[in-house]
């Protein structure tokens, strides 16, 4: 027996998890025509593979038809559910999992044009930032069916075979219900009094244990802080944690701090990189100590030491570390065989999150086998034969061609123009808050250490220099250097100067710049996050109707905190035509996609965020010289078969390149290119 806390085991009710790490109720956007189908429970049992105790799955199930599945939710008020969860729970319970499903109705966090087209419903009809929807004021049977459809839900699960459910109020309809905020209602579950704000939660509660019966585990996960003047407070939230418990009929609390009603409230309650870890495990601990329930909690819990201290400090019961499993499915593992250094880092990019509230489906920046694991391994397996496998670029994606490989057992050697590895990933690192970013390339020049590939620094690798290591695969990671073209227009311009020109500090800002946006990704705001925090006055144009449209919901929160105290406007549907110099002065040529109108306008510098262009002359010098011409065989790469293509049988190796040395895309796309292409070679 270990004495490590972590994997101590921990009894709820009757159940035995066997140790203190839990993944805590999300929803990665997987499931198909509403039923956790297939990929769905491959993501849940890679995890349980790795020795996670609990998956708490779903976030969350829906449990009426106007709760509209707002983020691709599992849709629990389908009987046809029940057999899909009964796969998922018996995927989980096959490797030591125990399983559990977060059960909702989402009130007005949702809106009326998903699903079935029903109106939205909650105790109030303001309308929902985050959704930008307005809720229809609930009725006294609209309260009564939904508590109804509580029980049917929560039914349903039990005959899937689930060990429990964890009813979520946190944000959602019931917590709408809680907080004076949001509920407008009158009479017996209005905003009078806590207790009658707390009413539709009680009835909820009764009506599924008249279901379930009272073994079956039934948790909630609450806000017990709104952290916001007139909402929950502190004072509050323990009175209802006490009410709840005196009830009987709540097995565990999840606890949590905050609103989830805008982006920046989301951001708050869900930490990104560059803001503090764990920020709310002081009121969970206070929650647990004043109530003795089971807690559970998790809201930026990283690493293990982290998750080692709430445990063993008594602050919770079962840590959750979901965005962590994201990045490494196998942590528990890699714990119990004395491998913690070899954990893959949640480097709270929080690409998997911002993808789910932008409608698309949770991807970790840095594992692109995540979501994918019926097609992309988790542990890379070895290949046949050892071959030389030469790789040129030490950014993501050559990092991840070279782990790919050495793992499968192959001879690498690297080549790198810098005197560091990282690539495009240093650049991003130069913003404090983004210092985390580095954990990508450690991570991966560790596990390369561990299998001895070679690395040769300061060398600007030439075809020469290629031929010469006698390689069986060539593999070309050049990244891309950035362009400073405007749209449609072939040649660079001599009189602006690139966003990374800014960030990396070659180019100081002059005192009024334009930052002119057309790829809208990070450079374009971390260049004016530095002229900005220079003293200048920045303008960030873009043609689009929103600005940074590829820096989604809560990676945009931080950019704004940094920018909107200084002077700085931004500037959407507008296009810069032109530039030419006037005396000191920059004169922009100002047009619009929406008309033929155009403006002049003066700056003292210009600044162009236009993606990247490949640097690929060292693809063009072997293309030749290899045995495929560096052409890819689309419908291997896709099915995960080797690359088949001999088309110049003279040659002496086979050519890829991957990346941006391809086109402009970003970390994840790079690091995805190298996974599904060196795990078969």
């Amino acid at each position: 027996m270990s004495n490590d806390p972590l994997l101590q085991p921990y009894q709820l009710k009757h159940l035995t998890l066997r140790n203190r790490i839990m993944t805590t109720a999300h929803e990665p956007a997987y499931p198909e025509d509403g039923m956790p189908k297939d990929r769905y429970r491959a993501y849940h049992v890679e995890r349980a593979k790795g020795g996670v105790a609990l998956a708490l799955t779903a976030g969350s199930a829906v449990v009426s038809r106007d709760s509209p599945p707002a983020f691709n939710n599992v849709l629990a008020y389908r009987d046809e559910v029940v057999p899909w969860i009964r796969r998922l729970t018996d995927g989980l319970h096959e490797h030591g999992c125990a399983a559990m499903i977060q059960l909702t109705h989402l009130g007005r966090r949702t809106g009326w044009s998903k699903g079935d087209w029903l109106p939205s419903i909650g105790p109030t009809d303001d309308r929902e930032p985050a959704h930008r929807f307005f809720p229809k004021m609930m009725e006294d049977w609209d309260i009564a069916r939904v508590i109804r459809d509580y029980g049917d839900a929560a039914e349903r699960m039990q005959a899937g075979g689930m060990d429990g459910i964890e009813l979520i109020a946190h944000g959602h309809l019931q917590d709408q219900f809680w907080s004076p905020l949001t509920n407008r209602l009158e009479g017996p579950y209005g905003a009078g009094s806590l207790r009658s704000r707390l009413q539709i939660t009680l009835d909820i509660l009764a009506e599924v244990r008249a279901r379930v019966g009272d073994e079956f585990i039934v948790g909630i996960r609450l806000g017990a802080d709104e952290a916001e003047p007139g909402g929950i407070t502190p004072e509050d939230g323990l009175e209802i944690a006490k009410l709840l418990r005196d009830t009987g009929q709540v097995d565990f609390f999840n606890v949590n701090r905050g609103r989830i009603h805008t982006d920046p409230a989301m951001t708050d309650m869900i930490p990104i990189q560059g803001m503090p870890s764990a920020p709310h495990l002081d009121l969970a601990g206070s929650i647990r100590a004043e109530t003795g329930m089971p807690t559970f909690h998790a809201a930026r819990i990283p690493d293990v030491a982290t998750a080692r201290h709430a445990v063993s400090a008594g602050l919770l019961d079962m840590v959750g570390m979901t965005r962590a499993h994201m990045a490494d499915p196998h942590i528990v593992k890699k714990i119990i065989e004395g491998r913690e250094d070899d954990i893959r880092p949640c480097v709270g990019a929080t690409y998997c999150l911002d993808r789910i509230y932008g409608g698309g489906e949770a991807l970790c920046i840095h594992n692109p086998a995540t979501g994918r694991e019926l097609t992309m391994p988790q542990v890379i397996s070895p290949a046949d034969d050892c071959k030389n496998v030469v790789i040129a670029g030490a950014g993501p994606a050559g990092l991840e061609a070279a782990r790919v490989a050495a793992e499968r057992g192959h001879r690498v050697t690297v080549f790198e123009a810098a005197d560091r590895p990282g690539g495009q990933v240093l650049l991003t690192t130069q913003n404090p808050r983004k210092r985390e970013m580095i954990g990508i390339i450690d991570w991966r020049m560790a596990q390369c250490a561990a299998r001895d590939v070679e690395f040769r620094f300061n060398t600007w690798a030439e075809a020469g220099d290629i031929r010469a290591e006698t390689p069986d695969i060539v593999i070309v990671a050049t990244g891309g250097l950035p362009s400073t073209a405007l749209h449609e227009q072939r040649g660079e311009s001599d009189l602006v100067v690139s966003a990374w020109d800014l960030i990396s500090g070659d180019v100081r800002p002059a005192d009024n710049v334009l930052i002119y946006d057309e790829a809208g990704d990070h450079p374009a705001l971390m260049a004016a996050e530095v002229a900005a925090n220079a003293g200048s006055t920045v303008e960030i144009m873009t043609p689009d109707r929103s600005f940074a449209p590829e820096i989604m919901g809560m990676n945009l929160v931080p950019y704004m905190r940094a920018l909107q105290d200084k002077k700085t406007t931004f500037t959407v549907t507008r296009r810069l035509l032109g530039v030419r110099r006037d005396g000191n002065a920059l004169v922009a040529t100002i047009g619009t996609d929406y008309s033929r109108h155009t403006d002049e306008r003066r700056y003292d510098q210009i600044v162009v965020n236009y993606g990247t262009r490949p640097l690929a002359d060292l693809y063009f010098d072997l293309k030749e010289d290899s045995l495929n011409r560096g052409e890819l065989d689309q419908d291997a790469f896709l099915n995960g078969r080797p690359q088949p293509i001999r088309t110049n049988p003279e040659g002496a190796f086979q050519l890829f390149r991957i990346g941006d040395a391809v086109s402009s895309r970003n970390t994840h796309a790079a690091i995805y290119d190298a996974l599904r292409l060196m795990k078969d070679l």
